[in-house]
């Protein structure tokens, strides 16, 4: 698979982060503060908009709520965003020098991480100021949580980066998904809203629990939350098996990358 030999270029990765990262702040005033600022503005705005004016902000310290899933979800959708573009945006680097192209997905997957360490900075923040009585020790295991993130993360970003190469609707198309995908995970809501909804809506009630069940970040914002909001262990099983599937996806997303590489030079 070039597992190896991609590995091998860690200095390459690790500069291509720097770089991403430096990127994204250079055009800016505040710069790199902005991965600070932005999950606070979108909490502060689902907040205001979902439990001031709509009047559904039903659970207790809604913003922390919303917050706890806001922030992993940031990270899932900068990741799929900057997959998309990875290797399409070095189109110039490809055609100079030989390189595992497999590089250029998975900086696009790290720079994701440091976004989302950025993004726990405003998090315990928010706990420690306005939330003291959530704190607990299970917050702990965010990193744990993340490695399996980070698997399905990375699974998209190099399945997308391979795909737009040859299809770049992609860009547009994901963009659409991304938002769906939003507003149909457990993010401005519980899991008991779901429960509800499909009570009073029987006839599209059972395609909603079904979608639930098989959507990954389904169990993924919930672990979050179950450590974040609620000061307990997350769902064990439900990580494992989300961290298998996730190992699958990004086992066939290389194999897939793998086999379409030697095409990339020919078509950008």
């Amino acid at each position: 698979l070039g597992i190896t030999e991609t590995l091998s270029r860690r200095r390459l990765i690790a500069y291509l982060v720097r770089a991403d990262l430096k990127k994204k702040g250079a055009d800016t005033l505040l710069g790199n503060i902005w991965w600070v600022i932005d999950p606070i503005l979108q909490m502060a705005i689902y907040w205001l908009l979902v439990g001031v004016i709509l009047g559904r902000g039903r659970y207790e310290d809604y913003p922390l709520f919303i917050f706890a899933a806001i922030l992993p979800w940031k990270w899932l959708d900068s990741t799929v965003k900057d997959g998309v573009r990875a290797v399409t945006s070095q189109e110039r680097l490809i055609k100079q020098i030989y390189f595992p192209k497999l590089v250029l997905p998975l900086a696009a997957s790290v720079s994701g991480v440091a976004n989302f360490a950025f993004g726990l900075v405003p998090l315990f923040i928010l706990m420690l100021l306005a939330y003291p009585d959530r704190l607990s020790w299970w917050l702990l295991l965010i990193p744990v949580i993340g490695v399996v993130q980070l698997l399905f993360s990375t699974g998209l970003a190099i399945l997308v980066s391979g795909v737009n190469v040859f299809y770049r609707d992609v860009g547009n198309l994901s963009r659409h998904l991304m938002r769906f995908w939003f507003y149909l995970s457990p993010t401005l809501y519980g899991l008991d809203m779901v429960a509800e909804i499909a009570e009073t809506h029987p006839t599209i009630g059972p395609l909603v629990e079904a979608w639930f069940k098989i959507n990954p970040m389904t169990y993924i914002l919930t672990a979050y939350r179950d450590v974040i909001y609620y000061g307990q262990a997350p769902d064990w099983a439900s990580l494992l098996v989300i961290a298998g599937v996730s190992i699958v996806i990004l086992a066939l997303s290389i194999l897939f990358f793998k086999r379409v590489e030697p095409s990339f030079a020919k078509v950008l």
